[in-house]
Parts: structure tokens; sequence; C-alpha cells
């Protein structure tokens, strides 16, 4: 899993700058650097890198990877864009992820598992280039994208063939917003995902010394019952972790986006608070969240 910076799947011909100017254009507006994690014949795949300010940094940063919902059909990256610009103020290396969709590369969801495994896997793997602590990196996503945050935590199968199975892609925390964590008959993606679901779903899966994790639901959410939220914590702790379990009365899914002004702040102030707790950031926040 070499590091591969500002790649770019249009290919560069000297005699031709029209594609080198496009390719300085997509890392400049996308993020502080683009890296191609993965290529699948003509599809490639993006780490879209937001960096903390301070021109010089001593020792290695804490992570976030955000995995971007919309139940493996549609969605990119930038869904948790501005979570990801909040944590880089707050000194932390922000890694906005791509991985396959339905919609976009007609796959299912045991493939965009796959894909979320294998970014986790190349971010550990690179930690050193990427000036990453490689034992303090945290998964999150909302939705599906919560799905495979949480999945890449306790999930055995579905690795895409390549990887190297050597390198964990466990997380070492994990913060949920709204995720899909029970894929069985009774809850989100079964006709999808039918009996692989023992195998696939977070809920069912769960092992001994799970990681950390902060998990935000509304009580309106039409895909996540209030009381699987609530059993799902309760297997957690059974099992030895830690899950902060927030219900927002009256809320609906996608509660914490950033059009929901009020609700986005709280659950960022809430993530920051939690990972304080874990010793991934200082102790005083005095950065503004827009």
């Amino acid at each position: 899993m070499k590091k591969e910076k500002n790649s770019h799947p249009y290919p560069i011909m000297i005699k031709n700058l029209l594609p080198i100017i496009f390719s300085l254009a997509f890392t400049t507006l996308c993020g502080q650097e683009t890296i191609r994690y993965k290529q699948i014949d003509t599809v490639n795949l993006y780490l879209e890198i937001y960096r903390p300010e301070k021109k010089e940094i001593k020792k290695p940063l804490p992570a976030i990877v955000f995995f971007f919902g919309g139940g493996w059909r549609n969605g990119d990256r930038h869904h948790f864009l501005e979570q990801a610009k909040y944590f880089s103020k707050r000194n932390m290396v922000c890694i906005l992820a791509d991985y396959r969709t339905e919609s976009k590369h007609g796959t299912s969801p045991f493939i965009a598992l796959q894909d979320a495994k294998t970014a986790m896997r190349y971010v550990r793997s690179n930690a050193d280039d990427l000036g990453i602590d490689p034992n303090r990196i945290t998964a999150s996503g909302g939705s599906a994208g919560g799905h495979l945050a949480a999945a890449t935590a306790f999930i055995q199968k579905y690795n895409d063939p390549n990887d190297d199975i050597s390198i964990d892609c466990k997380p070492n925390a994990l913060i949920l917003f709204n995720p899909v964590i029970d894929n069985g008959p009774a809850g989100y993606g079964y006709e999808r995902i039918g009996s692989a679901y023992k195998d696939f779903s977070p809920l069912h899966n769960i092992q001994k010394d799970p990681p950390p994790t902060i998990f935000f639901l509304g009580t309106k959410d039409r895909y996540i019952p209030v009381e699987t939220a609530a059993y799902y914590q309760t297997v957690m702790e059974k099992t030895g972790g830690r899950c902060e379990l927030h219900i927002y009365k009256d809320k609906i899914h996608g509660f914490f986006n950033p059009q929901f002004k009020d609700m986005y702040k709280e659950t960022v102030f809430e993530t920051d608070k939690f990972l304080q707790s874990l010793g991934y950031l200082s102790r005083q926040s005095k950065i503004k969240v827009n």
C-alpha cells in the first residue's frame, strides 16, 4: 500500500498541460491533500486529507477517517467536510474517504465494506508519512457510513483480496451518527444483505473489548429504532466496552448534518468532549463551529 500523492484518474500527457492544471485545481479545491488509496480497473478511490494549520508538528497526531452515508447506494466523501474542517483545527488529521457505491459503480454493500477496510489499512500502514499516530485512529460515519465505520471494528469477513490483512483495520475509537448497526431481518438493508447479515451486521459481531464509542440518534429516525441503539450500548458494555449514547427527542435521520445548525453544533461539541476524554484532544476548545 504505497502512498501516492495528488493522484488523478486522467493521464498526464507531456504535450497537453490541461490535465496537469486540472489535477492541481482538483487538489487545491478539494482539500489540503488528495491521495489515491485504491485502484480497481479504471476506478480510483481517494482520501481527502485535512491537517492542522500549524507548520511544525513534532509528534504524530490522532486521526479521524470519515465514511459518508447514502445507503451504500449514493453519496460522496464530502458528507463530513465541515466536521473534518473543525477537527483539523483541533489538531487532528481528518480524512474523507471514498468507497464504491451502487449508483456510481454498480456495487453491493459488501464491496463498500471491502473499500472501507482497505482505507483504514492504508491510513494505518502509511501513518508515518501522514503524520498520524497509528494507535489513535478513529473511524466515523453516518447512516450506512456509520455501518462501515463500525464494521471495520467488528467484521472479520469482506476483505479485499489484494489487502494485506496482517495490517489491522480496527479503529481505536468510533464516532457514529445514526449508524446502520443492525442488518438482520428487523434491521436496515436486510433485503440486500440476506442471511449474510450474520457476518456483516455490527450488532451481531461485537467482540470483547470493543473500541470506545460515541453514538448519536434521534427519536424520530425512521431507519434505526432507539431500542436497537440501546441494545447495542448494552452489548458493548457487557463485552467490556464504552458506548456513550446520545438520544435527541423528535430528531430525524441525518439531524446532525450542517443544515441543521443547532444539532450540528451540539454533536460536534459532544464529539469534542468524547475525544478529550480519550486524551486525543486538549481540554479546552476555542474553535468556532460554523
